[in-house]
């Protein structure tokens, strides 16, 4: 049994109640054997058992009150994974799905995308099981306030960097800084995604979508194509969804289709962008509401946005969303290229399958990097008391989605075989990502 294969081994038996990440560690590290083998100092030094577990889980309560006067309770965390390259640095998810297992997936997902930014931070993520939506803003408040009276011991600007994920957006944020600064007396970069009056950066809302769109506009130049003319199915109507939406929308592209948790609703002239942003940035209502304002739309009820016909497929929802069927659906329909714009929204079967049947596969962890990137260089506007304008940091975004573009198609020549006629962007990505943090470790010695 290789080294790879005997650490997942272990992995499995002391997580078997942690699907998610066992599926995030089982995509990582069957791609990073050819490096184990080029690396024998790795497995000496117990890289990927120390890469796997994380240096920190931060598991509390969070008391609050509602409108009714009831006292709420529910479960706050935050896992610090890796720190060689970095503070941490990943997203807090509001949402009824989250668990021990799904923070750490995402945690040790995000060691990778934020190395493959080239940028100094490392890997960790945090959240609560609590639901936002139906929530009043008093109550928001409240669930907030009472999450950072407890996470403020566990971060800072040059410790544990939080940001926005699912569930988590400006009015969030701007409530647990509030609180943070409050409880520490400082003002301090330690959360991104805050408002532009007090420490935000321009483009940060633009940025994962867009950097997304910039990925995979760099996956077609390979191709010898663009987005010009592509007709483009997006899952999901979130953040990410409506800018990779409004950036596909520039370079040329038809994107028919969009999907919340209920349905999905296809346009086959093209979606009305500005639909969309009034339905969920300003009322917070559903997708189906589109059909007010396109009347000639089709919305359906549930999962199906995979079956509609496509040149490139952009998973903007959330993990494992598609599925074996989907990619056989996508496969059927001629679709070219996956780029995923969610963390692990295409379970490992799918992925497979899209790969071997040609298909140009793209990993979140590359291709949804410039959210992060972005956050991070929010913090160092912060660090510098400075501000850039829209131009210069989206000009800087689409430099670093390019440079991650290139390293992980160059790690995946030199360590990898194509795969249905392509390069293999999960191994280049993996390797790429992971050899920067292990060199890192390696110097910082067994700690």
């Amino acid at each position: 049994m290789s080294y790879a294969q005997n650490v997942l081994e272990q992995l499995k038996k002391k997580n078997s109640n942690e699907p998610e990440f066992i599926q995030a560690a089982t995509e990582v590290l069957e791609s990073l054997q050819p490096v184990l083998d080029k690396h024998p100092e790795f497995e000496e030094a117990a890289i990927l058992e120390r890469i796997t577990e994380p240096e920190r889980q931060v598991m509390f309560r969070v008391p609050w009150v509602d409108d009714n006067g009831k006292v709420q309770v529910n479960r706050g965390f935050r896992v610090q994974y890796n720190s060689a390259i970095g503070p941490y640095k990943g997203g807090l998810r509001l949402h009824p799905s989250v668990n021990l297992g799904i923070i750490k997936f995402l945690g040790f997902e995000q060691i990778f995308k934020n190395s493959l930014t080239g940028l100094p931070i490392g890997g960790g993520k945090g959240g609560s099981d609590f639901d936002p939506k139906g929530k009043s803003d008093r109550e928001v408040m409240a669930f907030c306030q009472s999450f950072m009276t407890e996470l403020f011991r566990h971060i800072g600007a040059d410790t544990d960097v939080p940001a926005g994920d699912i569930g988590t957006g400006a009015r969030e944020i701007g409530f647990m800084y509030g609180q943070y600064k409050r409880i520490r007396n400082c003002y301090e970069g330690v959360l991104t995604g805050k408002g532009l009056t007090w420490g935000g950066s321009l483009a940060r809302t633009e940025a994962t979508g867009y950097g997304l769109v910039y990925f995979a506009s760099e996956m077609l130049k390979d191709l010898g194509t663009d987005f010009s003319g592509k007709t483009v199915v997006v899952s999901g109507s979130g953040n990410v969804a409506i800018y990779a939406t409004e950036k596909v929308q520039q370079l040329g592209g038809k994107v028919v289709a969009l999907s919340d948790s209920n349905g999905w609703v296809y346009d086959e002239e093209g979606i009305d962008l500005a639909a969309v942003k009034e339905i969920k940035e300003v009322k917070r209502g559903r997708i189906k509401e589109y059909l007010e304002y396109r009347p000639n739309a089709k919305y359906t009820e549930g999962k199906g946005i995979w079956s509609v016909k496509c040149d490139v497929a952009l998973p903007c929802a959330t993990q494992n969303e598609l599925l074996i069927d989907d990619a056989k659906a996508l496969v059927a329909n001629g679709c070219k290229v996956v780029a995923e714009g969610a963390n692990m929204p295409t379970t490992l079967e799918a992925t497979k399958y899209l790969q071997d049947s040609g298909v140009y596969f793209a990993p979140g962890k590359a291709s949804n990097a410039g959210g992060v990137a972005t956050s991070a260089l929010e913090m160092s506007q912060n660090s510098q008391r400075l501000s850039w304008t829209f131009e210069e940091v989206d000009s800087k975004l689409h430099d670093i989605m390019v440079n991650i573009y290139k390293n992980a198609s160059a790690a995946a020549d030199e360590y990898g075989t194509e795969i249905g006629g392509n390069k293999n962007l999960v191994l280049g990505a993996n390797v790429a990502g992971f050899l920067k943090v292990a060199n890192a470790m390696m110097a910082q010695g067994i700690v």
